[in-house]
């Protein structure tokens, strides 16, 4: 009972910010918010903003520019934030319309009508609701048949949602999966924050999964996959339905209880994560390789997680004993940004067209929890 992935969909926002543009919005923030504080800032009670700069930019993360849903508002400095408006409840939502794009693309890609897939499981970072679940609307919008359910393991989620899907197809329960991620980054995102305004972006992707006997005849076989999970506070998202009306004043004590709202968006201990998260996902890419007689060498490609460039650079080198080329490890975070559990299916979908019969390669995330997932997949066809 082989599960085979057949297709990829990518759905990409029409509007983009680069580097040059964010870091102009962010230091008029900067001289507003100083001028704003000035006798405080004199009389050591804040300190001041700092600007931020395109090179730093680059030099921190590899990023040099990200699509987004909302372009304004998230430039304008008196905003800094992303205005999706809400809809009707009896109009699609946002996440699911996206999510449903990239969705029909995977299909169409291999001839597939949506009453040929059984199941949709929606896998992303930020649901945009508690329920219905998303990927049950999803279903609607399409016309799936079967079954449709969410899931949620921040970066990791695409990776641990292409095994969940397997594991459902390997047990009988559907012969045809969609696995959806549509993630809009920019709502969780803090752009006031220095260290951190750069970092995502928005975008949808999916990635259909079938059993190997309905499957095309150019597919993907899935030789191998590995999910792990490590708690850490090292990136956090505080932000949720018991929460999101909390007041400044929410008992919290401390740095923390000064933030207030800002507190419940994406913060992270990047230092940290760098330290912790490159050796866990080097040794369990290097250990799978050994458990499914791999070697590493003889991947073609490695399509990993699209967050930080130094982040994927060393792994590769970890994992390979040499630096290794763009051809081999390919980065679109330059041009999308992270975009959380989507990143490694952008880079898949656009850097897996050379591949031919018999060619192996790595598809890997890595992110909060902390989570890592590694699906080892070689050309059919």
């Amino acid at each position: 009972m082989k599960a085979v992935i057949s297709a990829t969909g990518l759905w990409t926002p029409k509007n983009s910010i680069n580097n040059e543009e964010l870091v102009e919005s962010f230091n008029a923030y900067v001289d507003k918010w100083n001028t704003e504080n000035t006798s405080d800032i004199t009389a050591g009670i804040k300190d001041a903003l700092t600007y931020s700069d395109p090179a730093f930019i680059e030099k921190a993360s590899g990023i040099k520019s990200r699509f987004v849903i909302s372009k304004e508002p998230i430039l304008d400095p008196n905003i800094m934030a992303p205005h999706i408006p809400a809809r009707p409840d009896d109009e699609p939502s946002i996440l699911a319309e996206i999510a449903s794009n990239a969705a029909q693309q995977a299909l169409e890609s291999v001839g597939r009508k949506p009453e040929d897939v059984d199941a949709v499981i929606v896998a992303c970072s930020n649901l945009q609701r508690g329920y219905p679940a998303i990927a049950v609307e999803v279903q609607s919008i399409l016309g799936t048949n079967g079954f449709a359910f969410d899931m949620n393991v921040a970066c990791s989620s695409a990776t641990f949602g292409i095994e969940a899907a397997r594991g459902l197809i390997m047990g009988g329960q559907a012969r045809s999966i969609l696995v959806v991620n549509p993630e809009i980054c920019t709502a969780h995102l803090n752009f006031k924050d220095r260290d951190a305004h750069f970092i995502f972006g928005d975008v949808a992707t999916a990635v259909l999964l079938e059993h190997e006997d309905v499957a095309p005849k150019e597919h993907w076989e899935v030789i191998g996959a590995k999910l792990v999970t490590q708690f850490s506070n090292n990136i956090r998202n505080n932000f949720g339905f018991l929460n999101h009306c909390a007041p400044e004043d929410d008992g919290l004590k401390g740095e923390r209880g000064k933030k207030g709202l800002t507190d419940k968006l994406f913060v992270q201990n990047g230092r940290s994560v760098f330290k912790e998260v490159v050796p866990l996902v080097a040794n369990l890419i290097t250990e799978q390789c050994a458990a499914n007689d791999l070697d590493p060498h003889a991947l073609k490609r490695m399509w990993l997680h699209q967050a930080n460039l130094n982040m994927n650079v060393l792994i590769a080198k970890k994992v390979l004993g040499k630096d290794v080329s763009l051809e081999q490890a390919p980065v679109v975070l330059d041009e999308y940004a992270n975009t959380s559990s989507a990143g490694s299916i952008i880079a898949f979908h656009k850097h897996s067209s050379d591949f031919k019969n018999g060619d192996t390669g790595l598809i890997c995330s890595f992110g909060a929890g902390y989570s890592a997932g590694a699906i080892f997949v070689r050309r059919v066809g």
